[in-house]
């Protein structure tokens, strides 16, 4: 079939058109974005400012804050600003570039986890060989390859999507552009261009959840028998990465592990991956992180931090 394309800009339906839930939805996002830059700019700003940035947890926990933020700003200000106004209209080549961008950042986010649990594996479970096998370098080498993998995930993600042809109708029923709803509006059938999204995003959420969940459940297995308070710590340390874990895996499977289709209940369930999750990360790894609390207190309420870890009194 030959290749037509005869749209050159998308309208976005958001989450909804009521224009009172749309003023509401403004300002509870706005909140939230505001609150994600604060939170994650936190993190990175207290972790790059201490002695926190040599340990590898710290060290890949300083990336993902960063991955959090380019992941949801590649989504969340469009979102606001198209709250405020009737006709939320974006280019092809925009919706395009959002598509990769998003994806990219997300699959970063994917593999930082991935090697933080690997971290914490190593760290629980070979506690003897730890800083032999988590050196800087490795630790480098695992953020070079969360990143090329995640490039590779949203080439071929955007590869898919940017060989369809689209001939109207032209309404995304999302708030941002992702794979399935444009396969929606494709000219021709998808189902193999389906499949292979699965495959791609389905398949990479899928796999990374089930070492995730392997590896924790190794740790559990390990610390059954550590002393009380050592278990206890590396409990509290476990669960913080679970719930991060949940919270953004969840979402991500229910909506790209099944074949190629929409549902109204995608638009929510994106919400948890690309707002809610970024925003309670910095939380989740603070309020239950005696460690980070303590490195808080004395970068932000004792000593002022300038530039690396230059600190003037």
């Amino acid at each position: 079939m030959e290749n037509i394309n005869n749209v050159t800009e998308f309208v976005l339906l958001g989450l909804s058109q009521n224009k009172k839930v749309k003023n509401l939805c403004f300002l509870l996002f706005l909140f939230c974005y505001i609150a994600i830059w604060m939170g994650n700019l936190l993190i990175m700003i207290s972790i790059t400012c201490s002695q926190l940035i040599d340990q590898p947890m710290y060290f890949f926990l300083n990336n993902l804050a960063l991955s959090d933020l380019c992941y949801t700003s590649t989504v969340t200000p469009k979102l606001v600003t198209d709250l405020l106004v009737e006709s939320n209209m974006i280019s092809y080549t925009n919706c395009m570039a959002q598509l990769f961008v998003m994806h990219f950042f997300g699959g970063i986010e994917v593999f930082i986890l991935t090697g933080m649990a690997y971290d914490r594996y190593v760290a629980i479970c070979k506690p003897l060989h730890y800083t032999v096998i988590m050196n800087r370098k490795r630790c480098y080498g695992i953020v070079i390859a969360s990143c090329t993998g995640a490039f590779l995930h949203s080439f071929v993600q955007c590869l898919l999507t940017i060989t369809l042809p689209f001939c109207g109708p032209n309404e995304i029923d999302h708030y941002f552009c992702d794979v399935y709803p444009l396969l929606k509006l494709a000219c021709t059938d998808t189902y193999r261009v389906g499949i292979l999204v699965v495959a791609n995003s389905g398949m990479m959420g899928l796999v990374t959840f089930v070492v995730l969940v392997l590896s924790y459940l190794l740790i559990l297995y390990t610390i059954k028998s550590y002393p009380a308070e050592s278990r206890t710590k590396a409990l509290s340390t476990c669960s913080s990465h679970i719930t991060v874990v949940v919270l953004f895996f969840v979402p991500v499977l229910f909506i790209y592990i099944r074949p190629a289709t929409t549902f109204p209940e995608d638009k929510v369930f994106a919400l948890f991956y690309t707002i809610i999750a970024p925003m309670f990360n910095p939380l989740i790894y603070t309020l239950r992180n005696m460690e980070m609390k303590n490195t808080l207190r004395k970068v932000w309420c004792q000593k002022p931090c300038l530039i690396g870890k230059q600190i003037i009194i």
